[in-house]
């Protein structure tokens, strides 16, 4: 190609001085370009990590918030003052939960008081099962110390004496993870009080806050509907979605339930109490509701197998409504990719820990909002939709 008309040739993805750029023209990037964005999203990364302390009773706050919001209002509209209408639906939330903890308190400390006797028995049933068959373990370890002594013999050295196996320390490690567990509790406890008393301000201040933020968004009509658009909508992504989790989780507490009492297990109304709470944490809960029910099927019946199966029972529970009718409810009310949503569940798991597994749904379905309606977002978008 002659100099000079390769020079007057455009660059793939502009237009001549002039003309505008076709709209189907790729947006081209510079490697400056996309190592600022790449440093800016590592940056805040770190940044949310190191203030989770800080992000998550906020976060919490506003969820509560726009959960409550239309409980606050109805209140609002039978000429009840909006701090009132804001303190009395908190409180009654609180007093709720209490009530149901109270509710199932002696269950509960049955429960725990077992715990001694369902490791008692953990221990005979693998001491005898030991005795009868040893495990591949146990050969493995059998046959090192065979090569062991084969080797202290071919060079002449005297062969090592067995040496007794130090103490664990079993009692004192455990010890310190309930201790380490008492203070990761209290940790949550002061983070939802944090939150509650955010929800309570951003209650009582009603629609300020949306004003501030449409405000915020420009002197433009269109920007300033824009903005409320993606406000209305993010206020009702959340409420379908505590909707659909609070229907989930009937469900499952329901559902289990009735299973346990067809097991004849006591305490079944506890544990199906204790599984529905458990499932507000995505997969995780499952794995602990099922451990919890697992530990009082082998105190009552000293089974492995039955154990187990119980343990089962309640993760099919848990994946036939939890994973597939919630699954599909959400879809339905966020329209979102199932799989970018448990890569951004896993994500801000270990970003946050459990707040992170609970508060992922919301923060992508917020994200969602948000990225369909600004146009330098919409890959997020596409990434997020079905």
């Amino acid at each position: 190609m002659p100099r000079d008309t390769a020079a007057r040739t455009p660059a793939r993805g502009t237009a001549p001085k002039g003309q505008p750029r076709p709209a189907d023209a790729p947006t081209s990037f510079t490697v400056t370009e996309i190592a600022l964005v790449l440093i800016a999203i590592g940056a805040s990364i770190a940044v949310a990590r190191i203030a989770e302390p800080f992000l998550v009773p906020v976060v919490m706050g506003i969820l509560i918030s726009y959960t409550l919001r239309p409980l606050v209002s109805a209140l609002e509209g039978v000429r009840v003052p909006r701090f009132a209408a804001a303190a009395l639906v908190i409180t009654i939330l609180v007093s709720l939960v209490g009530a149901a903890g109270y509710a199932i308190r002696d269950d509960v400390n049955d429960w725990v008081a077992e715990l001694p006797a369902a490791a008692r028995k953990l221990r005979h049933v693998v001491a005898d099962s030991v005795r009868q068959a040893p495990g591949p373990v146990t050969n493995m370890k059998a046959a090192a110390e065979e090569l062991d002594k084969a080797a202290a013999e071919a060079s002449g050295k005297p062969v090592p004496a067995a040496e007794p196996a130090p103490k664990a320390g079993a009692s004192a490690q455990f010890q310190d993870f309930i201790a380490h567990q008492s203070g990761q509790a209290l940790g949550v406890v002061s983070e939802l009080l944090v939150s509650l008393l955010l929800a309570l301000f951003i209650l009582s201040a009603g629609d300020t806050f949306r004003r501030k933020v449409a405000k915020l968004a420009g002197a433009s009509l269109a920007r300033r509907r824009v903005t409320i658009e993606v406000l209305n909508e993010i206020d009702a992504q959340i409420q379908a979605y505590m909707l659909t989790l609070l229907i989930a989780n009937l469900l499952i507490a329901l559902a289990t339930w009735g299973a346990l009492a067809l097991l004849k297990l006591p305490n079944a109304g506890m544990l199906a109490a204790v599984t529905g709470v458990l499932h507000v944490v995505p997969y995780a809960g499952t794995v602990a509701a099922a451990v919890a029910v697992g530990v009082a099927t082998f105190v009552e019946t000293a089974n492995v197998g039955e154990a187990i199966v119980a343990m089962m029972v309640i993760v099919s529970i848990a994946a036939a409504i939890g994973m597939g009718l919630a699954t599909w409810m959400q879809g339905r009310t966020a329209n979102m990719n199932p799989v970018a949503v448990f890569i951004g569940i896993l994500f801000f798991g270990w970003l946050w820990g459990g707040w992170g597994l609970l508060l992922g749904v919301p923060i992508l379905a917020v994200l969602k909002s948000i990225a369909d309606r600004v146009e330098p977002m919409q890959p997020i978008s596409e990434m997020l939709s079905p």
